[in-house]
């Protein structure tokens, strides 16, 4: 090991892998690309295919930082997902919405924990490299673009189909044009399904939005958390693959993005935790501190990222970060090719 990581340095890569984490940008390839683009001791110390690296310890501690940021803004959605998930094995059913939402989100989240343990070092060791994350950020690019022209731009409707296709039978109801702002920022969008209460009261957006995913078949969760592998190659999205999936399943760009944090909370606290200890190995001893403050930012800048990005994909697409993605891609590309 050449050196350690820097503060500087700890707490610029924690800022960039709050938001890229994410932004559907791909954290690992930016964490990949930057100190590539900077040089010196950045791309020395910085080197996650180097052995004994004291990056990847950075890395797991930025990344638990930004799980913890999650777990803290949908804090209220988790309460009620592991209270349903409690009384779905106490009770050997499965049956309220968040019962349902808890199992679903169990089932997206085994594809990636199977292919992580596997996968992981291969890909990161011998795909670690700035050409490689240069090339699988143009795909990125190309696959947030082309989920927007086959769905012919924001989903045409928020239904959440069961195994069969038909409508949910409980607490469905038509969607309805809504004017105002919303309307006059995408005329042709139709709005999410509103879903109402067994009083015929409208549910707050954020119970909708969880009800409507609850209804998702158990292969429709599986798929669309496969899609979370492609965030394991520097420079895939997992966010950004685990959206497109969603969109290519029917879901609304707000319930897709939902879903894809919901998803991602488990596996990168998951991953992180497993590989924690890394941190606690004497040749990483130098690396606490700034591991520290990196994560503090990581977990400030995850927190008004996925604030914003909740808030952004109730009206706006992916279009924006695919054409940021392939100017990157590609220029980074050019540079490192």
């Amino acid at each position: 090991m050449s050196g350690t990581v820097s503060y500087f340095e700890a707490i610029v890569i924690g800022l960039v892998q709050g938001v890229s984490e994410l932004f559907p940008v791909s954290s690992l390839g930016h964490a990949v690309l930057i100190p590539a683009w900077l040089g010196g001791s950045w791309a020395s110390t910085m080197d996650m295919t180097a052995k004994q690296s004291p990056y990847l310890a950075l890395i797991v501690a930025l990344h638990v930082a930004t799980a913890a940021a999650l777990i803290l803004f949908f804090w209220h959605d988790w309460v009620r997902i592991v209270k349903g998930l409690i009384s779905s094995v106490q009770n050997k059913r499965i049956s309220t919405p968040y019962e349902k939402l808890a199992w679903v989100l169990i089932i997206g989240t085994i594809p990636v924990g199977i292919a992580g343990l596997i996968l992981d070092k291969l890909l990161r060791e011998h795909l670690g490299k700035p050409s490689w994350a240069a090339v699988f950020l143009i795909f990125n690019g190309g696959l947030l673009y082309a989920a927007e022209r086959l769905r012919g731009g924001p989903a045409r409707s928020a239904e959440t189909a069961d195994g069969d296709g038909r409508r949910g039978e409980r607490g469905a109801t038509a969607a309805m044009a809504s004017g105002g702002s919303r309307r006059k920022q995408s005329a042709a969008r139709s709005e999410p399904q509103r879903e109402l209460d067994r009083h015929g009261r409208e549910l707050p957006p954020s119970i909708a939005s969880d009800v409507r995913l609850a209804r998702m078949d158990r292969s429709t969760a599986a798929q669309i958390g496969a899609a979370q592998i492609l965030g394991l190659f520097p420079g895939l999205s997992r966010s950004g693959a685990t959206i497109v999936g969603g969109i290519f399943k029917g879901l609304h760009h707000e319930d897709a993005a939902r879903f894809a944090f919901l998803l991602a909370t488990p596996a990168i606290l998951g991953a992180g935790v497993y590989k924690l200890p890394e941190l606690a190995k004497p040749e990483n001893s130098g690396i606490v501190g700034p591991a520290i403050a990196g994560s503090l930012v990581a977990f400030g800048a995850a927190y008004v990222s996925v604030r914003f990005l909740v808030r952004y994909f109730e009206t706006r697409t992916l279009t924006p970060f695919a054409i940021y993605c392939a100017v990157v891609g590609l220029l980074s590309l050019i540079r490192f090719a």
